[in-house]
């Protein structure tokens, strides 16, 4: 029943990951502003349209974070408490996104309209950039080592930020922001009514989509033909070849999962760009669910180190070794049944803020 539980909690980290990689539409579409929009109605009518969202994106996030802090919370310790400038870098990106709406559009702000715009580009390119270069750790690993009390002893001074130094690291980085181009633009598509607008996200989407799928194909490519951090019968965390290529092939689930995945998404991007449609971010924003869970679930399931150190490998994180009591499992689990009435709920509401499309007469 423990390992049932520590595999559910796992699961359902993944899907809250999924979900707030598909949610990064929002960054997305804050980083085609300068591109697309022509004038200050335009601007304001891209800002107000991802605008509506941001709250959900960021509440995604803080669902991921505190799924990983009740769930695994030796994970959460290590990697916030060893790795903590590549966090706090994070952290910054998605505060200064905050106070950027809060006071874009306020009279006499000091430092400015532009500045606040700037702010929501750095938070959908850099933000977005290193939590691909962070979650790529859970494949390439991280310099640290536990001690019998399990505290976190972090080898390098720069804490966290020489995953920069790894090439590996920015295949995911840069495939997560292009995505999150992708999103925001089929989003836009979606929620606003205005065929010129419309026509020139189109355009653009063909670029974005075409580099988000060359750096996705080359992260699973070089995932499934890298060596991975398993973990052998005894216990004892070993390099192991193809790795997590061998995860997706003997948990065929996760395979299906991400084949699905994929081919929703390329549907997705035909009908956007390739037809009249404007519902085209329905299915991609399925498929980049399920693709995401897929990757979290070969990180994690299948005797696998789920945030490896290559310092020294038995300090790696598994489920087992990084899970709460199943006490507190068990009692996380039954609440976690509510969680389908609460998604249930924000669907609803999402219905109900965009059944009507925004124009510029709206916003003027």
């Amino acid at each position: 029943m423990y390992e049932f539980l520590q595999i559910y909690w796992w699961i359902v980290v993944s899907l809250i990951g999924g979900l707030f990689v598909f949610m990064m539409f929002v960054q997305g579409g804050q980083t085609l502003v300068k591109k697309i929009a022509k004038d200050e109605a335009q601007k304001d009518l891209f800002l107000n349209s991802v605008g509506k969202k941001w709250e959900l994106t960021f509440t995604t996030l803080v669902m991921f974070g505190g799924a990983c802090f009740a769930a695994f919370p030796l994970f959460y310790a290590t990697s916030f408490g060893g790795a903590y400038w590549v966090w706090l870098g994070i952290l910054f990106c998605f505060i200064i996104q905050a106070v950027a709406y809060e006071y874009r559009k306020k009279p006499n702000n000091f430092l400015g309209q532009k500045t606040y715009e700037n702010f929501l580009y750095i938070n959908g390119s850099l933000g977005v950039i290193l939590i691909g270069i962070a979650v790529s750790t859970f494949f390439s690993g991280s310099s640290f080592a536990l001690d019998s009390n399990n505290f976190v002893d972090w080898q390098s001074k720069f804490r966290g930020l020489e995953a920069l130094k790894n090439p590996f690291n920015y295949i995911l980085g840069i495939a997560l922001f292009f995505q999150a181009r992708v999103g925001g633009a089929m989003y836009l598509i979606n929620n606003i009514n205005d065929d010129k607008i419309r026509e020139n996200l189109k355009k653009n989407l063909k670029f974005d989509a075409l580099i988000f799928i060359a750096f996705l194909v080359a992260f699973l490519l070089c995932l499934v033909l890298k060596s991975g951090y398993g973990v052998n019968e005894n216990g004892v965390v070993e390099m192991v070849r193809f790795k997590y290529g061998l995860n997706y092939l003997e948990m065929p689930i996760v395979l299906i999962m991400l084949l699905i995945g994929l081919i929703l998404a390329l549907f997705g991007l035909y009908k956007a760009i390739f037809t009249t449609s404007i519902k085209g971010i329905f299915p991609y924003g399925l498929g980049v669910v399920l693709v995401v869970m897929s990757v979290f679930l070969v990180a994690g399931l299948n005797s696998t180190a789920f945030y490896p150190s290559h310092f020294d490998l038995q300090s790696s994180l598994t489920i087992k070794n990084a899970s709460s009591s199943f006490y507190t499992l068990k009692i996380m689990a039954v609440v976690s049944l509510w969680a389908p009435i609460l998604l249930g709920y924000i669907a609803y509401v999402w219905r109900l803020m965009d059944a009507k499309k925004l124009t510029k007469d709206e916003i003027e």
